[in-house]
């Protein structure tokens, strides 16, 4: 899945914007409200900048400090993928499908997310 082949196609669909390119920051993340049918969620934005997928979207609940922090995470790479290391225990979670390196039973929730000009849309 690559940010550029995930085109929202109207307003009307699931996919809804929640910032703008502007807004994110390279190589890091940032941290934004989401509604969605289950009610508002906390998204933790990752945007990788010439990379074959530039942007992902996970929880940004960190499950074993019980905080929102994810989004404040160092990004890295573990054997080609590209990771977060959560900021206060350092558990490393894959950036493609939120799975935990360290704790196979731990797995955070992702979102479809794509450029539509220079807005940042999720399907939520």
């Amino acid at each position: 899945m690559t940010a550029t082949a995930l085109k929202p196609t109207n307003r009307n669909d699931t996919w809804q914007p929640l910032c703008t390119r502007a807004d994110l920051v390279a190589f890091s993340g940032v941290a934004a409200w989401l509604t969605t049918s289950a009610g508002p969620a906390q998204v933790a934005l990752f945007y990788l900048p010439g990379h074959a997928q530039e942007l992902y979207a996970l929880d940004h609940f960190d499950p074993f400090s019980k905080a929102y922090v994810i989004a404040r995470g160092i990004v890295g790479d573990i054997k080609g993928s590209p990771v977060v290391a959560s900021p206060i225990y350092k558990q490393h979670f894959r950036l493609e499908d939120g799975q935990c390196l360290e704790e196979d039973e731990v797995q955070l929730r992702t979102w479809r997310v794509a450029f539509k000009g220079d807005e940042v849309w999720v399907e939520g």
